[in-house]
């Protein structure tokens, strides 16, 4: 009887589990391990925009834990001409497994004379998601906070990730999904909105056709919402980020792509 219970419930906890990585589960049809963006960073200075840094996007094979999982890393730096005016020197990290469940998300961000880190560490049990949180400014010794959600919960790197896989084809202007986004403080409600398609011509001199999609979060401590990012990603099976607009607390900032480098499928959505 003990064994027959002990079966049973280990066949509970089986299904839970995967019950809990299903409703986070997308199948990877956009990007592949080894994959390389690369992006020039703008700063609107006085009504004028000047190159100020870079940035990149890597996606390569790992572990986590022992198991297999994608490594995604976003970079962006600023030169001396944005130091001068403002620090910036970001780092997102996110490990993900095959099928983009979110594992780990780390944002390591200096900005001005701040220095903030970020960490959500993700696990499944039952139909829930749960996080641990962490949240570190400066000098201070940090927090470790906890949240738990039903619904599939991301952080804006997995996020960015699983929005370059979504199905697009019937969408029209106006489509929003909403979704929980987690950081080192908590989690809070976003949308992501389909505006349409627009031409946007890289730093590389390629003119792709893009989906314009935007980025809204809600501060429930700001109790409002604000317009973070809009991102423009090719028009194919790539979805590959060409542009990206971003609002950040000390002004406006561009990114535009200079160099793509390992993607997965033919770029269909650019022409010279």
């Amino acid at each position: 009887m003990k064994q027959k219970r002990f079966f049973l419930a280990l066949c509970v906890a089986m299904l839970s589990l995967t019950t809990s990585h299903a409703q986070c589960t997308l199948n990877n049809t956009a990007f592949q391990s080894g994959e390389y963006l690369t992006y020039n960073l703008y700063f609107n200075w006085k009504f004028v925009w000047v190159k100020v840094g870079y940035a990149s996007l890597s996606t390569v094979k790992s572990t986590y834990q022992g198991k297999e999982a994608f490594r995604c890393s976003l970079i962006t730096k600023g030169n001396g001409k944005l130091d001068a005016v403002f620090t910036m020197r970001d780092t997102l990290l996110s490990y993900i497994t095959p099928q983009l469940v979110p594992l780990y998300f780390r944002k390591g961000a200096e900005e001005g004379k701040h220095y903030t880190v970020d960490e959500v560490f993700y696990t499944y049990t039952s139909d829930r998601c749960n996080m641990r949180l962490f949240r570190k400014k400066d000098k201070n010794p940090g927090k470790w906070t906890s949240a738990s959600d039903s619904r599939c919960v991301v952080d804006m790197l997995n996020l960015f990730i699983r929005a370059r896989n979504f199905d697009n084809s019937k969408w029209q202007p106006g489509y929003t999904l909403k979704l929980p986004v987690a950081d080192g403080n908590g989690v809070e409600d976003a949308t992501l909105k389909y505006d349409g398609k627009e031409t946007v011509k890289g730093d590389n001199g390629v003119k792709y056709r893009c989906l314009k999609l935007t980025y809204t979060e809600y501060s429930k401590r700001k109790r409002k919402w604000r317009q973070l990012a809009t991102f423009y990603v090719t028009d194919d099976a790539n979805h590959i980020p060409v542009r990206i607009d971003m609002n950040l607390n000390f002004g406006s900032a561009k990114a535009f792509v200079t160099n793509i480098k390992g993607n997965k499928n033919t770029i269909t959505a650019g022409a010279k």
